[in-house]
């Protein structure tokens, strides 16, 4: 008979010994049919919750502008849904840039390394296995082209912080549209704004390679022929808050991202061997790491409406395969119901309530919470940034208090504005010795994340709730439409969802 000793250690070693990632599913016998197109489109942090708050506010809302169905809705009603893990090689939750590692090159990845496999080495990204097929390749996002969602298909480093790398790999692998933000890692370091520590022009490398070089939406719109390279911002580009409120205005410099990916499928499918391309909306992350549920929903309706017009423009061809996902999900987002402000007894008139109001213990939200979160007219960032430019005199309670109620539908009181600008030393970082005071001791929350403890004091009254200003392991949906999308139903994880990619672009079946 085994000691209890020996059966405790047994049980210790196996929990302390990583589980070793699932091989990728075997295809089915008869191969799938081969797209010509591939068009990989990735909600950076957009879990099944954050999918969910567009569904309801497109078919909920009060003031909802769908007449129809979302993107979203329709490739579920027409393609393949499934969802997908994205658990790194050696660890349960992932970064964006192991993630999209995993999905790059079919392979386990290490958590923030770029285009490189689990042991170390670099691997074959899906659009360098397209390009060797002689497709064209694109790369679009709205936030920055050398961040790393859209790195990791073009690039292979440690550490998703070499950037000033990263650019000047994504210019060797020659990717044929490149559409982003980010010219601070492409400009040499004399250049205002420069992130690069030498003296190197990647802009103009670039046009010497025979790229067209554009730095705004009215270039794009009228670039010729060649290679297309577009950055439109120093760093990230405009969120979707703003973009949505300068739409119409003609001193905007930026294209829109749905502007940017039509662009892309235009000018790749002139390529008559057919091209692989990755769209990001990367700024669902950002607005989910400030745990701000308007910007979120102001993100979620760009995506869709991006997806909109790839998905029109999919449908129109026939022959090309649309596969939506997300890298992770993050925040830990929900809506959920509350004891905040239940609603009064109510008469309904069925039988059942005869001689009785209807009457719920709890508050389940208000339908017009919808309208309220949509309508937001800032990021919670933004009114923070403007905020902290005030004279000291005037960063007090009852300013912030009218800053976030005016370009919000929820009131920020002052009472709760006071706690907002609370502080006390960050356990987790000595440099910061004036934090904002969290819900926990911060280990889960970027330093200074001031905008989750607005979200703590709106979200109650928004019926929103946040478990984390970080990512979670929940498994995040898959769409799948067009030829060889039934391959992507099911559960998988990221890398079978990278081997299927590679795949559909030409690889071994």
């Amino acid at each position: 008979m085994r000691s209890p000793a020996l059966l405790l250690t047994v049980c210790a070693l196996a929990a302390c010994t990583p589980r070793p990632l699932a091989p990728p599913t075997p295809m089915a016998e008869a191969p799938a049919p081969r797209p010509k197109n591939v068009i990989l489109v990735i909600g950076d942090g957009m879990g099944p919750q954050q999918v969910g708050l567009l569904e309801l506010y497109a078919r909920r809302a009060p003031s909802s502008p769908y007449a129809g169905p979302t993107a979203f809705a329709r490739m579920a009603e027409e393609g393949e849904t499934g969802f997908s893990l994205h658990y790194p090689a050696d660890s349960l939750v992932v970064d964006s840039a192991c993630s999209a590692t995993q999905l790059a090159i079919g392979l386990p990845a290490l958590s923030e390394t770029i285009g490189i496999d689990a042991k170390g080495e670099p691997q074959q990204t899906v659009l360098e296995l397209a390009k060797s097929q002689g497709k064209a390749t694109g790369l679009v996002s709205d936030t920055r082209l050398t961040h790393a969602t859209p790195a990791a298909f073009a690039a292979h480093v440690s550490h998703r912080g070499k950037e000033n790398a990263i650019a000047e790999q994504m210019l060797a692998t020659g990717v044929d549209v490149m559409l982003s933000g980010g010219w601070r890692h492409f400009v040499p370091q004399d250049a205002s704004g420069s992130k690069r520590k030498d003296d190197r022009d990647l802009l103009k490398e670039a046009a010497d390679q025979g790229y067209v070089v554009v730095r705004d939406r009215t270039a794009l719109a009228s670039a010729g022929q060649g290679k297309l390279l577009g950055l439109f911002s120093k760093s990230g580009m405009m969120d979707a808050i703003e973009e949505r409120a300068t739409r119409d205005a003609a001193d905007r410099t930026e294209p829109t991202l749905r502007d940017m990916a039509m662009v892309a499928l235009d000018r790749l499918a002139a390529d008559e061997d057919g091209f692989f391309v990755m769209i990001e909306s990367g700024q669902i992350d950002w607005a989910c790491h400030a745990n701000d549920a308007g910007w979120l929903m102001a993100e979620m309706r760009r995506a869709d409406e991006m997806l909109t017009g790839v998905l029109d423009w999919a449908e129109a061809r026939g022959d090309t395969l649309v596969v939506v996902t997300a890298d992770h999900e993050t925040g830990g987002f929900g809506l959920s119901y509350n004891r905040h402000d239940v609603p009064a007894p109510r008469e309904i008139a069925g039988s059942a309530f005869a001689g009785e109001s209807y009457a719920p213990n709890w508050n389940f939200g208000p339908l017009q919470t919808l309208d309220g979160l949509a309508a937001q007219e800032s990021a919670l960032e933004d009114v923070l940034y403007a905020f902290d430019k005030l004279p000291d005199d005037q960063q007090t309670a009852a300013t912030l208090s009218r800053m976030v109620s005016d370009i919000s539908a929820f009131d920020l009181s002052v009472e709760a504005a006071g706690r907002v600008l609370a502080t006390a030393p960050d356990p987790w970082d000595e440099d910061h010795a004036d934090a904002p005071i969290l819900h926990d001791d911060g280990a889960f929350y970027y330093p200074g994340s001031r905008t989750a403890v607005i979200a703590r004091e709106l979200g109650t009254s928004q019926s929103v709730v946040w478990a984390t200003g970080t990512h979670t392991h929940t498994p995040v949906p898959v769409f799948a439409f067009g030829p060889g999308a039934t391959a992507f139903g099911g559960l998988h994880h990221h890398t079978e969802l990278g081997q299927l990619l590679r795949e559909a672009v030409g690889g071994p079946q």
